[in-house]
């Protein structure tokens, strides 16, 4: 958790992202290679995907703070690497994506430390919500969108989680910190050989 502090903007906007990132991490703990892929709700949503959809995002946003993005081309292939980003694939492991997205965090992390949340940017199209032409933006704007998305997909993970085995992604991440119990939280035992255990 991020605990209430009088950190500059920088630190805030970092200790934010990072909490988010955290929580998405939990959500893996104690899972199998099978449950990590499981659907459980109406939607094809998985822990592994989500893990990997934000692992890509997280790359690309990397690129973005560096001033090395490429400009986005929506093409039937980009289209279709962005829609795969949701599920791992036959070759693809949870364990493995973990890795990918622990080297993926500690990378945008150091992004961000290294960015100005005044300095000007550019920000990429978005057809999806009718925005056609790169626009001006500060990195103030991309760093609180960062959030804003990890945000959506932990609480992603935290309802799939919960619909998998009843656990809450805030025992997790208290369990994953060694917190001892008390009358509110019970650490959780995860099974010898499971993720992150």
């Amino acid at each position: 958790m991020y605990a209430p502090a009088r950190d500059d903007e920088l630190t805030g906007l970092i200790n934010y992202a990072d909490q988010q990132l955290g929580a998405l991490r939990a959500a893996a703990y104690g899972l199998t290679e099978e449950q990590a892929r499981e659907t459980p709700c109406r939607s094809a949503l998985s822990i592994g995907g989500l893990l990997k959809h934000i692992e890509r995002g997280m790359r690309g946003a990397v690129a973005q703070l560096n001033g090395t993005a490429a400009e986005l081309v929506l093409d039937e292939s980009t289209f279709a690497e962005y829609m795969g980003s949701f599920a791992l694939t036959d070759d693809e492991t949870a364990a493995g994506m973990i890795e990918r997205f622990d080297a993926a965090r500690a990378e945008f992390l150091d992004a961000m430390r290294s960015s100005d949340p005044d300095g000007d940017a550019m920000a990429q199209p978005a057809p999806w919500a009718g925005i056609y032409e790169p626009r001006p933006m500060k990195n103030r704007y991309f760093m609180c969108h960062q959030v804003e998305e990890y945000a959506r997909h932990a609480g992603h993970a935290d309802i799939i989680r919960e619909q998998i085995d009843g656990l809450s992604v805030a025992t997790l991440e208290m369990s994953l910190a060694g917190a001892p119990a008390n009358q509110f939280f019970t650490p959780f035992e995860p099974e010898p050989g499971t993720l992150l255990a």
